[in-house]
């Protein structure tokens, strides 16, 4: 008796994913593929990395240019766009970063007896996160959360400021609209840079009664595990408790405290050795 070859039933289809929309997945790769790279990358360079015909890669990069996800060199190479980073600023909040870092905030009032603030860098301002203020004191600040200040005379923008990649820092200076709210207020993008290499070599920034007169603040950044600011701590109070001979002592508590919250971010302790007299040098240096 022969045995007739009966054929083999075929395989089974996979089920298509019904989430999956080929030109948002191909968007999302994109954007990981620049991530990725050290430098700029060409259409050219995209094509061949992707497997990509030339047309279905400009159009897509052309759709992230114009969303500002990506951005043009002058070489006509592709990069990532700022409007990431203001999207990740955006998601710091989201995931309660307020929740977060609370715990420490506590503790740094406690230690200083001022108010302490966290805040985010959204375009040119600062936005207050959050506020923690001593229940023993009798002058209270009216700052609010929710409320902003401009970046470049808060002492939690210049501590974010100072920190940012290069490019990002120069597209910010390039639409600072400098108002002169006091007459300490730093009101040319020169005086800032010189303020911003001085927060560079010790670590925070100051805020000598440049927002409001009588009120004197320090600012340190919250860095993410690539060296960037993601957020920045401040302690505020009156020019008359916030003295020279205070500031040292302020920032030593205020520096921990930011180092803390970095490393629970997943970044390196990144200590800087002391600078002697900061707020005495703090115009002059």
């Amino acid at each position: 008796m022969s045995l007739s070859a009966t054929p083999l039933d075929p395989a089974p289809k996979q089920p298509a994913d019904p989430y999956q929309l080929q030109s948002l997945d191909r968007a999302v790769a994109l954007l990981e593929l620049l991530g990725e790279s050290e430098a700029p990358l060409s259409l050219g360079d995209v094509c061949e990395r992707m497997s990509l015909h030339k047309s279905t890669a400009h159009r897509a990069l052309m759709v992230l240019e114009r969303t500002g996800l990506i951005e043009r060199t002058a070489e006509n190479r592709f990069r990532l766009g700022l409007k990431l980073y203001e999207l990740g600023c955006r998601a710091v909040e989201q995931i309660d970063l307020r929740a977060r870092v609370h715990p420490w905030f506590r503790r740094l009032c406690a230690q200083v007896g001022e108010a302490v603030h966290l805040g985010i860098l959204q375009k040119t301002s600062v936005v207050y996160l959050d506020k923690v203020e001593p229940s023993n004191r009798r002058v209270w600040l009216a700052s609010r959360i929710g409320s902003s200040n401009p970046v470049y005379c808060t002492a939690m923008g210049k501590a974010m400021l100072a920190f940012l990649p290069a490019e990002q820092l120069a597209d910010i200076l390039s639409r600072i609209r400098f108002v002169r709210l006091t007459p300490r207020t730093l009101c040319t993008p020169e005086a800032l840079m010189r303020s911003l290499e001085r927060v560079r070599r010790r670590g925070y920034a100051i805020d000598d009664e440049e927002v409001e007169a009588g009120v004197r603040c320090l600012g340190a950044p919250i860095l993410n595990e690539s060296g960037v600011p993601v957020a920045a701590v401040s302690v505020s109070g009156p020019a008359s408790r916030i003295t020279p001979q205070s500031v040292p002592g302020i920032a030593e508590h205020l520096l921990h405290c930011c180092r803390e919250i970095s490393a629970s971010l997943g970044v390196r302790d990144r200590r800087r050795a002391p600078s002697p007299s900061p707020f005495l040098r703090h115009y002059g240096a």
